[in-house]
């Protein structure tokens, strides 16, 4: 079987030459700022990818190999968030640069601090380290660990999808406890710690690919190798004194849908916050009474973080090991797709409970 790399050997280019290096896989503006950091960060004790280093030369530069086969041709996806590697360790984090004058940087300082880290239900992203910018005296350099998308590999049997509930809400409540509102808990600010899933890593830029582009990322499942899930993002978050009125302004963030988004009328951000994890769950059919009252038109009618956790318990307590173990079916399902997946599914569940029988476990 052919690798990943091989197979985009067929793709037709020329030779590289050292004319290309302003042209294709040049450096992008933003990038550029990467760079002129790197000796910077290095001095603190964290490498970035050698597609920064002040001296790069590209790596298919004479060669008729594609350049999309070298790791050094692969741009980076964020303007102001880049993966790094400490010193002495093989595990990477991620720096982000972020205003001096927002709250950011103290919410998540606060949230990650000694007297909270060890809470088993917060699921904040730590604070590794604060940097100042070298670039820009307004700015910081937040490290923090390096996360993946929570939905990415897919989740696969309902299980894998109530542990994800079970821990964003438990999350939800730690950071509501703290006096705390998120204001833009959406998908795209949940992530996860999935080493445990790819125990030969993956890529830090394209994540289904190999740390060498050459062939795809294997990964394990869920069930086999549980994560954790985490909130990132605190640029828009707001933190109330004990007593301090509940109450925000302001229609900014991902989830357009709440009704009470208002930069004229206050409204209850925890309550947004609810809403939002709310419509984060919708299309899970078996959590329709907790998502009908999360996503409830009038937000004094919602439930409390700690109280949607209770009712979530309460239909977790009711699902079967049956139901628990069976794989997640998507809505455009055709009728004989449904059918044959679903053998596969309850074959695999056959052979899991087998397995456990044999070992005793």
């Amino acid at each position: 079987m052919s690798t990943y790399a091989e197979e985009r050997r067929d793709v037709s280019f020329g030779p590289y030459t050292p004319e290309d290096f302003t042209g294709l896989g040049a450096l992008h503006p933003s990038e550029i700022l990467w760079r002129d950091r790197y000796l910077y960060l290095k001095e603190h004790g964290y490498t970035l990818r050698i597609r920064y280093k002040p001296d790069w030369k590209p790596s298919w530069f004479g060669n008729d190999v594609p350049p999309d086969c070298f790791e050094d041709f692969i741009m980076a996806r964020e303007d102001i968030v880049i993966d790094a590697v400490p010193t002495g360790q093989n595990h990477r984090v991620s720096i982000k640069v972020v205003p001096r004058a927002t709250q950011e940087i103290t919410i998540a300082r606060m949230l990650s601090s000694k007297d909270v880290s060890g809470n088993p239900n917060n699921h904040c992203v730590p604070v590794l380290d604060v940097l100042p910018d070298p670039l820009d005296s307004s700015n910081a350099l937040l490290v923090m660990p390096y996360l993946r998308p929570f939905n990415s590999p897919p989740f696969e049997v309902v299980e894998e999808v109530m542990d994800f509930i079970r821990q964003t809400l438990e999350g939800l409540s730690f950071i509501h406890s703290q006096g705390v509102a998120h204001r833009d808990c959406s998908t795209r600010n949940i992530m996860m710690d999935a080493r445990p899933l790819y125990p030969e890593d993956h890529h830090p830029v394209h994540t289904h690919l190999s740390p060498d582009v050459r062939n795809q990322a294997r990964h394990l499942s869920r069930t086999e190798s549980p994560v954790k899930y985490y909130y990132i993002d605190f640029g828009m978050s707001t933190y109330f004194r004990e007593g301090e009125p509940p109450y925000v302004l302001g229609a900014k963030g991902a989830d357009q849908d709440a009704p009470e988004l208002s930069n004229k009328y206050p409204y209850n951000p925890y309550m947004l916050d609810i809403f939002i994890l709310g419509h984060t769950y919708l299309g899970l059919s078996f959590l329709e009474p907790l998502i009908t009252a999360m996503m409830h038109v009038q937000p004094e009618r919602r439930p409390t973080a700690s109280v949607a956790l209770r009712m979530f318990s309460d239909i977790r307590r009711n699902l079967n090991h049956t139901h628990l173990h069976w794989r997640l079916r998507r809505r455009n399902e055709t009728g004989t797709e449904r059918v044959v997946y679903d053998t596969i599914s309850a074959a695999k569940m056959g052979f899991s409970l087998m397995r456990k029988g044999l070992m005793g476990t």
